[in-house]
């Protein structure tokens, strides 16, 4: 049965501030990989908080949606049990950080003079609008890994080309390694909500193919986000120093979620740590190693 009692959740329970960091890596990652070619970056500052904003209101909007249709009412700190069930003003609150997010994306590429980027991150924001929306939203169908996936290596590829204004080598596994760290974070999300899941008629992974083979699946994604950003360090100009100490986080947190079960902080925890201890390195170290 739903639960309807009341419960208390404060705004930071609600917001889980730690699962953000799907937003904000694929910045750091464009960083870290341009990291010595001397590009001014402060866009892709500005629009990886776009993207964290438009991740908030599909946050917001899949609470929404998940009360709506029956799932995830076990989920205690929603962000609809924050609103007290008032889910106009969480549905508002939604979508009035999509609407901050959209036009804060569009400022930036408006001030970077890059508005052809509009035709690759309108239709990616239409999707993660369709992905919580409607009757049927995307989520509820086996198409929802793979939204997720191709949302998130778009947002890879459209901050790269707001920093180079241009494909280049490592466009493409750093789309790729985004695209498959979504979708493994999503799958390692859905084994304990199968039940729920089911019976609101959604059409996960995990409730078409069980627990065991999407904690499976996971890691394997998690490998492949390992196996395509170290490509795509390969293709750029990265210092040997920042890459030893990329192999090095990536060698730990793979054996970490390898030998234990699939869960978002640790996937989460592992990623940043790939990614955010060679960026210090780059961007601290090997200055001060340069001009020693």
């Amino acid at each position: 049965m739903r639960r309807t009692e009341p419960v208390a959740v404060r705004w930071w329970q609600a917001l889980d501030p730690p699962i953000y960091l799907i937003s904000a890596l694929p910045g750091a990652a464009v960083w870290l990989l341009n990291a010595g070619q001397g590009r001014p970056l402060g866009h892709v500052a500005v629009a990886t908080l776009a993207v964290i904003l438009l991740q908030h209101a599909i946050n917001v909007l899949n609470d929404v949606s998940d009360w709506r249709l029956g799932a995830d009412s076990e989920k205690a700190r929603s962000w609809a049990r924050f609103h007290h069930l008032n889910l106009r003003v969480a549905a508002f609150h939604g979508y009035a950080s999509l609407l901050a997010g959209g036009l804060l994306g569009l400022l930036v590429l408006v001030d970077a003079r890059q508005l052809w980027l509009l035709a690759v991150a309108a239709p990616l924001v239409l999707l993660g609008y369709l992905y919580n929306s409607g009757p049927r939203p995307l989520s509820y169908t086996h198409l929802g890994e793979w939204v997720t996936g191709l949302c998130y290596g778009g947002v890879f590829g459209c901050l790269w080309l707001l920093a180079t204004g241009r494909p280049s080598p490592a466009l493409i596994p750093g789309s790729l390694a985004f695209a498959a760290l979504a979708a493994g974070l999503l799958l390692s999300h859905q084994p304990p909500q199968i039940a729920t899941d089911r019976q609101a008629g959604k059409r996960s992974f995990a409730v078409r193919f069980g627990a065991h083979r999407t904690r499976q699946a996971a890691r394997l994604l998690y490998l492949a986000f390992l196996l395509t950003f170290g490509w795509a360090l390969w293709q750029a100009d990265v210092a040997r120093l920042a890459l030893g100490v990329c192999s090095a986080a990536a060698l730990a947190s793979g054996l970490v979620v390898l030998r234990s079960r699939p869960s978002p902080r640790p996937i989460l925890a592992g990623a940043a740590l790939v990614i955010l201890a060679p960026l210090l390195i780059e961007v601290v170290a090997v200055p001060a190693l340069t001009a020693g």
